[in-house]
């Protein structure tokens, strides 16, 4: 049994079963919750290291809980990983709009489940030394890892953890250009085959969002051509 729990919340019995079967068998501790509200109010009291969520859910859904997860001040870093029995890419954006860091569309494979689970939480363990800078200044960007914030000339904004890693690991090496495969595996740390190049491209946007003057031309978060993400000269 590892030290880790795992929140997961789903309305249907069957998949909360399923779930909690398969972490609990790799070692997870696991609380299953069937609502929204429930899933809120046993997070901020048992502090989970990873949430498992369903986007269609009565009442609080997926897409709501994860807002409120986001803005409770003792989970900044927490990672929620959606569960979605839609392909519609809708629900994608809007769960990675809200801060969601990955997804799997329902029905899932029990081992994608697994390895999504093993590579969020290595990502959610400090990806950088404790004697390194909280800050790292690059030409107009300032990244603020302990607050969780990025700084350009025209404003400051909140980032959820996967786009503070994203950030972290290009400023840390400016003007050095990374395809999303990279990203995914070096960046986010996603094992050789698991995961998609989709989820880069998503964060990617999302940070554009918000930091760009204009998203379709981005002057902090640029594109090269053929070579992938790049932050600085």
């Amino acid at each position: 049994m590892t030290h880790e729990l795992v929140l997961v919340v789903d309305d249907d019995a069957q998949v909360r079963a399923l779930c909690a079967q398969i972490l609990t068998e790799e070692g997870y501790q696991v609380v299953a919750t069937r609502s929204g509200s429930e899933a809120l109010q046993r997070a901020r009291e048992v502090s989970p290291h990873l949430a498992i969520v369903d986007v269609i859910m009565p009442g609080m859904n997926g897409i709501e809980l994860c807002q409120s997860l986001r803005a409770t001040p003792d989970l900044p870093g927490l990672p929620i990983l959606f569960l979605t029995a839609k392909r519609d890419i809708v629900d994608k954006a809007a769960g990675f709009a809200v801060g969601g860091d990955d997804y799997l569309t329902k029905p899932f494979d029990v081992r994608e489940l697994v390895m999504r689970v093993r590579a969020l939480l290595r990502r959610a363990s400090p990806a950088w030394p404790a004697s390194e800078p909280q800050k790292l200044i690059i030409d107009q960007l300032e990244l603020d890892r302990g607050r969780f914030t990025l700084t350009t000339p025209e404003k400051t904004v909140l980032l959820t953890p996967i786009e503070l890693d994203l950030m972290a690991f290009l400023m840390s090496r400016p003007g050095q250009p990374y395809t999303s495969d990279k990203l995914l595996q070096q960046a986010l740390g996603y094992p050789f085959g698991v995961g998609t190049t989709d989820l880069v491209r998503r964060h990617i946007c999302n940070i554009r969002e918000k930091i760009e003057p204009d998203p379709s031309a981005p002057r902090y978060l640029h594109t090269v051509q053929r070579l992938g993400y790049a932050v600085g000269e």
